[in-house]
């Protein structure tokens, strides 16, 4: 058993596979592995990095201590393995990331004979699966959703049968050790998974709808983490969701629509789906956007809504959605930095960083991607902050030289005689003014060629 994005053993039919093809062969014994990549983990971020870690250690400890854990090309590690201990079948839940459905292909070609077997994957509903009547992808989220909900998905697979023989057949290279990052992780691994959905489920899924845009409280599932490392499926969580549940099913919709585009589009990971975005529209360049993108990146924009997001990013390897949209939106907006830089800034920080739904989320918010409602959707940085954090608390949590300011006041210090006197910096754009700017570079994009 290959163990991949679905690093636990509950609703794992992957898993279900394998136990069943060892029964068939004889010998009963399944070897569960995990391989360190280097072309994903060199390009993970730290914090990822030490979360993956983490949850590898809980999946072994579940596994009685028998996870394999090897280092290297899984085209090369997967044969030598094979052929070391005579496997007579690899499994695995079916990848359709770009890079994992080629590494997939090229892996399938050096085992041989030895099938390499996808049962599942990492969705409720796979992509390619939701399509128009033609037969032909959606681009806009709303029909997907409608038609991904009438679709369905089947209920969560039955638990491993106790006594299941994990067989370990040699030490490995065991699990990387990790610098420590002064970062406070959440607990990882399958059983803290179930505890967070369940607190979740019990205590504030019925104010989800109220409170999912309130960053100064505790509102969302925060299950973002445990669904990009597998540690519990969508499928066992949408089981325990009552047709009421309506605004967090189609969250976890959003996350299955992002994944179906990018399997059409590999391409879009690094490039705007509206091509003109990335060759027609102008851009900030040079050592202003270098000086602009580092102080975007610690939170030093003079901002202060903008600047708590960016910084519980670097405190916590997270951060709230509505706040992700209004940093985004005042990277591209704001600054006029492409939305690549954002979304390689959050893929370095970010604990439940998703391919599909990094790319595609800065996309939405860029104007360049599958939204209806385009680039001329600009964020005020000001307003969003008194919006949905109101008493200031948020900002407070996270910029310290702003906590002698109460309530909404912390929006805004240069309304205040001592707003800037901890040595908060000043704002450095004038959000009205760029956002004319953004709107006049659209307004010429729109009227020009398309490419």
């Amino acid at each position: 058993m290959w163990f991949r994005r679905d690093l636990r053993l509950l609703d794992n039919p992957a898993l279900l596979e394998a136990i069943d093809a060892a029964k068939t062969a004889g010998d009963e014994r399944v070897i569960p592995l995990f391989v360190i990549d280097p072309h994903l983990w060199d390009r993970a971020g730290a914090p990822r990095r030490a979360y993956l870690a983490e949850s590898l250690r809980s999946l072994d400890a579940s596994l009685g201590g028998q996870l394999l854990v090897l280092h290297g090309d899984p085209a090369v590690v997967l044969p030598a393995l094979c052929s070391e201990v005579a496997c007579t079948s690899v499994h695995v839940a079916a990848d359709f990331g770009g890079y994992g459905s080629a590494r997939d292909t090229s892996v399938e070609a050096a085992l041989g004979d030895i099938p390499l077997v996808r049962t599942g994957s990492p969705y409720a509903v796979a992509p390619f699966r939701v399509v128009k009547g033609d037969g032909t992808a959606y681009r806009v989220y709303t029909p997907f959703w409608k038609v991904w909900e009438r679709h369905g998905w089947r209920e969560p697979a039955a638990a491993p049968a106790n006594g299941t023989k994990y067989w370990k057949p040699t030490a490995g290279d065991g699990i990387p050790a990790v610098a420590d990052l002064n970062i406070a992780l959440p607990p990882a691994g399958e059983e803290a998974a179930w505890q967070r959905w369940e607190l979740f489920r019990s205590a504030r899924l019925s104010t989800y709808e109220e409170l999912r845009n309130r960053p100064d409280v505790d509102g969302t599932s925060a299950m973002g983490h445990h669904l990009k490392w597998g540690e519990i499926h969508p499928r066992s969580m949408l089981a325990e969701l009552g047709p009421d549940d309506v605004t967090f099913r189609k969250e976890l919709c959003w996350r299955e629509f992002y994944a179906d585009v990018m399997a059409r589009k590999p391409n879009s990971m690094n490039t705007s789906l509206d091509h003109r975005y990335d060759a027609v529209m102008r851009w900030t360049t040079g050592d202003e956007a270098d000086e602009l993108l580092l102080a975007w990146q610690e939170g030093r924009t003079g901002y202060p809504f903008v600047d708590a997001g960016m910084r519980q990013l670097r405190q916590t390897g997270w951060m709230h959605n509505r706040v992700r949209m209004v940093v985004a939106s005042f990277l591209v907006k704001d600054l006029h930095l492409q939305w690549q830089f954002g979304a390689q800034t959050f893929m370095k920080w970010l604990i439940d960083a998703d391919t599909a739904s990094n790319s595609h989320g800065w996309q939405w918010t860029a104007g360049c991607g599958t939204d209806a409602s385009p680039f001329y959707r600009v964020f005020n940085p000001i307003g969003q902050g008194i919006k949905f954090d109101p008493d200031g608390e948020y900002v407070r949590t996270y910029i310290p030289e702003l906590r002698h300011l109460s309530g909404s006041a912390a929006h805004e210090p240069w309304e205040h005689s001592s707003g800037y006197a901890h040595g908060y910096p000043e704002r450095i754009v004038d959000h009205k003014a760029e956002r004319e700017a953004a709107l006049a570079d659209y307004a010429a994009l729109k009227s020009g060629p398309k490419v």
